[in-house]
Protein backbone atom coordinates (compact mmCIF):
# COMPACT_ATOMS: atom_id res chain seq x y z
CA UNK A 1 0.00 0.00 0.00
CA UNK A 2 1.30 3.56 -0.60
CA UNK A 3 1.28 6.24 1.14
CA UNK A 4 0.00 9.66 0.72
CA UNK A 5 2.79 12.74 0.58
CA UNK A 6 1.76 15.66 1.50
CA UNK A 7 3.90 18.40 -0.86
CA UNK A 8 3.52 21.17 1.20
CA UNK A 9 5.39 19.23 4.11
CA UNK A 10 8.18 18.96 2.51
CA UNK A 11 11.14 20.84 2.55
CA UNK A 12 10.78 23.81 -0.15
CA UNK A 13 13.90 24.37 -2.54
CA UNK A 14 12.69 27.42 -3.71
CA UNK A 15 11.87 30.05 -1.88
CA UNK A 16 9.15 33.46 -2.37
CA UNK A 17 11.78 35.38 -3.65
CA UNK A 18 12.71 32.53 -6.77
CA UNK A 19 16.12 31.91 -5.32
CA UNK A 20 17.15 28.03 -4.80
CA UNK A 21 17.67 27.51 -0.44
CA UNK A 22 18.69 24.10 -0.19
CA UNK A 23 20.71 23.18 2.57
CA UNK A 24 22.82 20.52 3.12
CA UNK A 25 22.25 18.01 5.75
CA UNK A 26 25.08 17.12 8.13
CA UNK A 27 27.60 14.19 7.19
CA UNK A 28 27.34 11.90 9.95
CA UNK A 29 30.56 9.18 9.38
CA UNK A 30 30.75 8.05 12.97
CA UNK A 31 29.00 4.27 11.62
CA UNK A 32 31.60 3.82 8.49
CA UNK A 33 33.07 0.30 9.59
CA UNK A 34 37.24 -0.02 9.84
CA UNK A 35 36.93 -1.71 6.50
CA UNK A 36 35.40 1.64 4.71
CA UNK A 37 38.14 3.64 5.94
CA UNK A 38 40.70 0.94 4.61
CA UNK A 39 38.80 0.70 1.12
CA UNK A 40 38.95 4.31 1.00
CA UNK A 41 42.54 4.82 1.87
CA UNK A 42 43.55 2.22 -1.12
CA UNK A 43 41.06 3.34 -3.06
CA UNK A 44 43.12 6.99 -3.04
CA UNK A 45 46.40 5.51 -3.11
CA UNK A 46 45.29 3.83 -6.61
CA UNK A 47 43.31 7.16 -7.94
CA UNK A 48 46.68 9.23 -7.07
CA UNK A 49 48.48 5.94 -8.63
CA UNK A 50 46.82 6.34 -11.83
CA UNK A 51 47.50 10.01 -12.15
CA UNK A 52 50.92 9.70 -11.97
CA UNK A 53 51.45 7.23 -14.25
CA UNK A 54 48.51 9.71 -16.60
CA UNK A 55 50.82 12.28 -15.78
CA UNK A 56 54.17 10.58 -16.62
CA UNK A 57 52.79 9.01 -19.60
CA UNK A 58 51.09 11.88 -21.32
CA UNK A 59 52.44 14.95 -20.36
CA UNK A 60 56.14 14.20 -19.49
CA UNK A 61 56.31 11.64 -22.39
CA UNK A 62 58.72 9.06 -20.27
CA UNK A 63 55.55 6.31 -18.53
CA UNK A 64 56.56 5.09 -15.44
CA UNK A 65 56.88 1.58 -15.61
CA UNK A 66 55.70 0.57 -12.10
CA UNK A 67 52.38 2.25 -11.89
CA UNK A 68 50.38 -0.25 -13.99
CA UNK A 69 51.72 -3.06 -11.63
CA UNK A 70 50.89 -1.01 -8.05
CA UNK A 71 47.73 0.02 -9.57
CA UNK A 72 46.38 -3.56 -10.43
CA UNK A 73 47.44 -4.36 -6.61
CA UNK A 74 45.56 -1.08 -5.54
CA UNK A 75 42.83 -1.99 -7.01
CA UNK A 76 42.56 -5.93 -5.61
CA UNK A 77 43.06 -4.76 -2.09
CA UNK A 78 40.12 -1.87 -2.64
CA UNK A 79 38.08 -4.80 -3.61
CA UNK A 80 38.78 -7.56 -1.06
CA UNK A 81 38.82 -5.06 2.21
CA UNK A 82 35.53 -3.24 0.34
CA UNK A 83 33.80 -6.90 -0.17
CA UNK A 84 33.63 -6.72 3.77
CA UNK A 85 31.22 -4.02 3.59
CA UNK A 86 29.20 -5.70 0.97
CA UNK A 87 28.99 -8.90 3.87
CA UNK A 88 28.53 -6.15 6.35
CA UNK A 89 25.71 -4.73 5.16
CA UNK A 90 24.62 -8.11 3.83
CA UNK A 91 23.78 -7.10 0.42
CA UNK A 92 25.03 -9.09 -1.81
CA UNK A 93 23.61 -11.18 -4.52
CA UNK A 94 21.21 -13.06 -3.45
CA UNK A 95 18.36 -15.04 -4.75
CA UNK A 96 14.76 -14.88 -2.50
CA UNK A 97 12.35 -15.57 -5.05
CA UNK A 98 12.00 -19.26 -3.60
CA UNK A 99 11.45 -17.95 0.08
CA UNK A 100 8.10 -15.99 -1.31
CA UNK A 101 6.75 -20.20 -1.71
CA UNK A 102 8.65 -21.65 0.61
CA UNK A 103 6.82 -22.78 4.15
CA UNK A 104 8.29 -20.92 6.75
CA UNK A 105 10.37 -23.17 8.97
CA UNK A 106 12.06 -24.17 5.88
CA UNK A 107 12.91 -20.72 4.68
CA UNK A 108 14.05 -20.35 8.11
CA UNK A 109 16.19 -23.43 8.19
CA UNK A 110 17.40 -22.34 4.70
CA UNK A 111 18.59 -18.85 5.78
CA UNK A 112 20.08 -20.57 7.79
CA UNK A 113 22.05 -22.43 6.07
CA UNK A 114 23.25 -19.81 3.79
CA UNK A 115 24.35 -17.94 6.86
CA UNK A 116 26.23 -20.86 8.04
CA UNK A 117 27.71 -21.66 4.36
CA UNK A 118 28.87 -18.08 4.21
CA UNK A 119 31.09 -18.68 6.86
CA UNK A 120 32.50 -21.69 5.80
CA UNK A 121 33.36 -20.35 2.50
CA UNK A 122 34.87 -17.56 3.88
CA UNK A 123 36.89 -19.33 7.03
CA UNK A 124 37.88 -21.59 4.33
CA UNK A 125 39.28 -18.93 1.84
CA UNK A 126 40.96 -17.18 5.02
CA UNK A 127 42.96 -20.93 5.30
CA UNK A 128 43.76 -21.56 1.77
CA UNK A 129 45.28 -18.03 1.36
CA UNK A 130 47.48 -18.65 4.27
CA UNK A 131 48.93 -21.81 2.44
CA UNK A 132 49.40 -20.27 -0.71
CA UNK A 133 51.00 -17.40 0.69
CA UNK A 134 53.20 -20.41 2.28
CA UNK A 135 53.90 -22.14 -0.94
CA UNK A 136 54.56 -18.99 -2.71
CA UNK A 137 57.81 -18.36 0.16
CA UNK A 138 59.89 -15.53 -1.62
CA UNK A 139 58.20 -15.18 -5.12
CA UNK A 140 58.58 -11.43 -5.64
CA UNK A 141 56.42 -8.88 -7.82
CA UNK A 142 57.38 -8.55 -11.85
CA UNK A 143 58.31 -4.90 -11.86
CA UNK A 144 59.30 -3.78 -8.10
CA UNK A 145 61.57 -5.90 -5.85
CA UNK A 146 58.84 -6.79 -3.32
CA UNK A 147 57.45 -9.93 -2.07
CA UNK A 148 54.37 -11.01 -3.77
CA UNK A 149 52.82 -12.21 -0.19
CA UNK A 150 52.02 -8.28 0.43
CA UNK A 151 49.50 -8.79 -2.46
CA UNK A 152 47.64 -12.02 -0.58
CA UNK A 153 48.35 -11.14 3.17
CA UNK A 154 45.63 -7.87 2.30
CA UNK A 155 43.41 -10.38 0.34
CA UNK A 156 43.45 -12.75 3.10
CA UNK A 157 42.96 -9.48 5.49
CA UNK A 158 39.92 -8.75 3.27
CA UNK A 159 38.25 -12.82 3.89
CA UNK A 160 39.12 -12.50 7.59
CA UNK A 161 37.08 -9.22 7.45
CA UNK A 162 34.60 -11.04 5.48
CA UNK A 163 34.67 -14.01 7.93
CA UNK A 164 34.02 -12.03 11.05
CA UNK A 165 31.35 -9.92 9.15
CA UNK A 166 29.61 -12.85 8.17
CA UNK A 167 29.58 -14.06 11.97
CA UNK A 168 28.24 -11.06 12.99
CA UNK A 169 25.53 -10.97 10.55
CA UNK A 170 24.54 -14.40 11.26
CA UNK A 171 24.59 -13.02 14.94
CA UNK A 172 22.11 -10.67 14.17
CA UNK A 173 19.88 -13.12 11.83
CA UNK A 174 19.34 -15.61 15.19
CA UNK A 175 18.60 -12.13 17.48
CA UNK A 176 16.37 -10.80 15.17
CA UNK A 177 14.74 -14.39 14.05
CA UNK A 178 14.76 -13.98 10.56
CA UNK A 179 16.96 -12.76 7.21
CA UNK A 180 16.94 -10.50 4.77
CA UNK A 181 16.16 -13.41 3.09
CA UNK A 182 13.25 -14.38 4.09
CA UNK A 183 11.55 -10.99 4.57
CA UNK A 184 13.73 -9.40 1.64
CA UNK A 185 12.25 -5.47 2.49
CA UNK A 186 14.19 -5.70 5.49
CA UNK A 187 17.68 -4.17 6.13
CA UNK A 188 20.66 -4.70 8.35
CA UNK A 189 19.57 -1.44 9.20
CA UNK A 190 16.49 -2.76 10.56
CA UNK A 191 17.87 -4.26 14.51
Amino acid sequence: MSKIVDIDALPQVMGEDGQFHAQDESVDLSDTPIEGWVALGFFWALGATVFYQFFTRYVLNDSAAWTEEIARYLLIGTVFIGAAIGVAKNNHIQVDFFYRFMPAALGRLMALLVDVLRIGFFGAAVVMTWQMMQKLGNYKMTIIDLPMNIVYAVCMLGFAAMFVRSIWVMRLHLRRGYSVLERPESSMLDR
